[in-house]
């Protein structure tokens, strides 16, 4: 890691996970030794995973709303990788922002539970949006779902993505 010994555990379950749209930047963060990646983990509470529009996955901060426990991927961050990892999911815009969260590892046989941050949709829509999404989640973030994902860059650039999203949440 980079001077600051400080490490901070950040749950991914959509585009920062290996494969996806959004990966590139850990493996930057890995390269400066920003990041390292842990392993792969389950949430330990049954939490919605929803994707919105442009294909963005949202995790949604209400326990128990959904019957799946997510699969995503933990990584120990830097506070310099957190501040580019809170740019990229928009915690100034209001887009997501940086919770605790509790999982377990993947692999089922170690039951050890492991407290990290995940990026949650931000609080103001996320109720919202389950209702938007028939109150029906995902266990984990797919390549199948990932094929929809619209890089910024493609997107609109006369419209937010908070402008999309009360958008999607209004429409029938």
């Amino acid at each position: 890691m980079s001077d600051n010994p400080k490490k901070t555990l950040i749950f991914c379950y959509g585009t920062l996970k290996q494969g996806f749209a959004n990966h590139f930047l850990m493996q930057d963060l890995i390269s400066h030794n920003d990041c390292d990646f842990i392993g792969s983990y389950v949430t330990n509470n049954n939490l919605p995973l929803v994707i919105g529009p442009y294909g963005v996955p949202f995790l949604l901060n209400l326990p128990g709303s959904s019957r799946h426990r997510v699969r995503g991927e933990l990584y120990s961050v830097s506070d310099s990788g957190l501040r580019r990892l809170d740019e990229l999911e928009g915690i100034t815009l209001g887009h997501y922002e940086r919770l605790p969260i509790t999982l377990t590892p993947e692999n089922g046989g170690d039951s050890t539970v492991v407290e990290a941050e995940a990026y949650y949709a931000h609080r103001s829509f996320a109720e919202e949006m389950w209702r938007k999404c028939g109150e029906e989640g995902y266990d984990a973030y797919t390549v199948e779902m990932g094929m929809n994902y619209v890089k910024k860059d493609f997107r609109p650039k006369d419209r937010s993505l908070r402008d999309q999203i009360a958008l999607f949440c209004s429409s029938d």
